[in-house]
Order: structure tokens, then C-alpha cells, then sequence
């Protein structure tokens, strides 16, 4: 095995090589299916469409790595936090895989100086590019050296060096229970709305609304619903100075 990935080594081209570097330099190992890697570099907006009509983009790696980061984070809080409920558990979790930390995580390591993108596409949601490539890089490493090392992988090299869980914790701001509470001590009537979703190939956004008694005060979107109210309870929060 190692003969063979050093004998193809040879064959690859600067680009190749770079990328190489680049995982060897993020994860501690040079890539077996050094493919699975160019994949995750290839955002759908410039993706390859194949003879069968499909993308060859990260879209698909993205939605596997996606499911095991949550599964390992979940399993870390789980030990890590013995006498933490599951809301406690859920919402440190969220803090963690959420697009927002997601990305500020890939610039970081180094992972978004690899994507490839037509950024003149308006239609693609270009916040969560990075994020979503972070997700891709996961998925990759798990399909080429499996669950275990993925395991190591994301507990070793990005939970423990880049997340203050005691910062985390300690900021961890529901402002959707906020809300709730100030409007029964207010004696305010209060509701979230889902007003709107799109899908967009594997990508769905949903678009929440706050209403107080009857007016509309605050929108907020987000990649589920959970995120969608949390966005517009942050703004309702801010326009009602409670944050």
C-alpha cells in the first residue's frame, strides 16, 4: 500500500502536490484516495457536470461528513459532560457544528485557501461555503482512512485545539428562551413563524419571522428551523434591547 501511494506521488502535478501538502500538513497523513480530496476542493458552482447529468461537486462528501462530526462531537460531550442534560448537550453541540464556527474553523486550518468557486453566482449561499467544505474535508478523511482515525482526527486536531468549551458554555446565549420569558413576564403575546423555505440542490434555507402581539418585529434565516428562530429571536432580542 505504501509503495503504491508513493509511486503515484511521483505522477501528480504541482496542484496535486499542494494538495498533498496541504492534508498531510491539516491531518497528519498523506491521502490514500487523493481523489476524495479533490473532490472536497470543488464547490458545486464550478463543479464538472458528468455524461449521467451529475455534479461532481463536495455537496455529497459535505452531507456525510456533516453526520459523522455531529455523532463524534455528541459522543465527546456525552462522556465529557457526565451529569449535563440533553438540552445542555444539544445546545454545546450546536455552538460547535454550526456553519458560522464551522467556517471560521476551515480559514483557520487552512482548508478554505483549497476551495475552488465562481463567487459570481449569486444564487449559492457563499456564508456557509467554507463551512460546508469543512464538513466535505471530514467526510474525506472518514471514507479514506475510516471512523476511528476520522475520530482522532476531529477530537485531536479541531475540537480540543480550536474550542474553549468553558468559554462556550459560558456564553451560550438561548435567545429564543429569552424572548419566551420576557413575554410572560411582559404578559406579551408571542410567536414564531416559519415564513418561508427554498432548496437549492442539497442546500435548504428556511426564513423565521417574530411577531408580538400581532406585529412583526424581527426576521432571521438559517439553514433549519431551530437556527431560522434563533436568528430572529437574536434580532428581536436586539431591537427590544434585552441583549
Amino acid at each position: 500500500m505504501i509503495r503504491r501511494v508513493l509511486s503515484s506521488l511521483k505522477k501528480l502535478n504541482k496542484n496535486d502536490k499542494r494538495l498533498v501538502a496541504a492534508v498531510k500538513s491539516i491531518v497528519g497523513y498523506k491521502p490514500f484516495r487523493l481523489e476524495l480530496f479533490r473532490l472536497v476542493t470543488q464547490h458545486s458552482s464550478v463543479a464538472k457536470t458528468l455524461p449521467n447529468g451529475f455534479k461532481a461537486s463536495n455537496e455529497r462528501l459535505e452531507y456525510l461528513g456533516d453526520a459523522v462530526l455531529g455523532a463524534v462531537v455528541a459522543d465527546y460531550l456525552f462522556k465529557k459532560y457526565p451529569f449535563k442534560d440533553e438540552g445542555f448537550l444539544t445546545e454545546i453541540r450546536s455552538r460547535i457544528v454550526n456553519r458560522e464556527s464551522l467556517s471560521l474553523l476551515a480559514k483557520k486550518i487552512g482548508i478554505g485557501q483549497m476551495l475552488e468557486a465562481d463567487f459570481s453566482k449569486s444564487k449559492y449561499h457563499f456564508k456557509s461555503i467554507y463551512g460546508d467544505m469543512m464538513e466535505a474535508f471530514i467526510g474525506a478523511v472518514y471514507i479514506d482512512r475510516g471512523y476511528k482515525y476520522c475520530k482522532k482526527f476531529i477530537i485531536n486536531k479541531l475540537i480540543i485545539p480550536h474550542f474553549d468549551l468553558d468559554e462556550i458554555i459560558e456564553n451560550n446565549t438561548n435567545y429564543k428562551s429569552i424572548l419566551i420569558e420576557w413575554s410572560q413576564k411582559k404578559n406579551r403575546s408571542l410567536r414564531f413563524d416559519i415564513e418561508d423555505h427554498k432548496q437549492e440542490g442539497m442546500k435548504r434555507e428556511f426564513k423565521a419571522v417574530i411577531i408580538i402581539d400581532g406585529e412583526k418585529i424581527a426576521k432571521g434565516a438559517g439553514l433549519n428551523k431551530k437556527k431560522a428562530e434563533q436568528n430572529a429571536a437574536f434580532k428581536a432580542c436586539q431591537k427590544l434591547k434585552l441583549s
